[in-house]
């Protein structure tokens, strides 16, 4: 059942506008679509205009599953759960890895920003793009990693934009920027692996994995 706390708590913000009753309601809809009942929190993020809402959920066992398994996640984006033994390259990917690479990534205290925009959204790719290189330097990765950030398509998400850590996830119908950078300073580096050494191109033909990996 939808948590009407969280519900009532958008709707008495100050001057409870379109954009409360719309966050309200977004809230609603993600815990009536989410199968874990026991979502640990649910937060309304930004300023309203994208919807952006920021999400726990239980931390599923890490297990590593051969290469091209399926996977079934308990959220949307995933935020733990069994993986790929590989992890992906830290960088922004032009079409959509295997979401069992990347959850790989999560476990070492990545984030990673997922989107889907079956019309084209580069101005934003761009825009993040340069948000995230504004960052301070990740000084406990190796010299070919400057931060631990997977930027990737998803065909699989149900909403524009959205980014996971390891526990959490940040979904929202636009490219929120600030509720981004929010996220990324409570969650980064905050996997169960510690570990910032660089991953593999997954989507380089050289690298011999399948392209249609799930």
């Amino acid at each position: 059942m939808p948590n009407l706390n969280v519900i009532g708590e958008a709707l008495r913000a100050p001057a409870a506008s379109w954009h409360a009753w719309r966050s309200a309601i977004l809230i609603a809809a993600a815990l009536a679509a989410s199968s874990c009942g026991d979502n640990q929190r649910i937060l309304p993020k930004g300023d309203g205009v994208c919807g952006t809402i920021e999400l726990a959920f239980p931390v599923v066992g890490g297990a590593h599953v051969p290469v091209c398994s399926l996977v079934t996640y308990n959220s949307n984006p995933p935020t733990s759960g069994p993986h790929y033994p590989n992890w992906a390259k830290f960088q922004t990917f032009a079409a959509p890895i295997g979401r069992p690479f990347w959850v790989h990534n999560l476990e070492h205290g990545a984030i990673v920003i997922a989107y889907n925009c079956p019309d084209g959204c580069a101005q934003d790719v761009e825009a993040l793009q340069a948000m995230l290189a504004a960052r301070p330097a990740d000084a406990s990765c190796t010299a070919a990693v400057r931060n631990r950030f997977v930027i990737t398509p998803d065909p699989l998400l149900d909403t524009k934009f959205a980014a996971s850590a390891w526990g959490f996830a940040l979904r929202s119908d636009c490219f929120d920027l600030a509720a981004l950078s929010d996220f990324i300073d409570a969650h980064y580096a905050q996997g169960p692996e510690d570990v910032c050494t660089d991953g593999i191109n997954v989507l380089d033909p050289r690298n011999e994995f399948p392209a249609n990996c799930p």
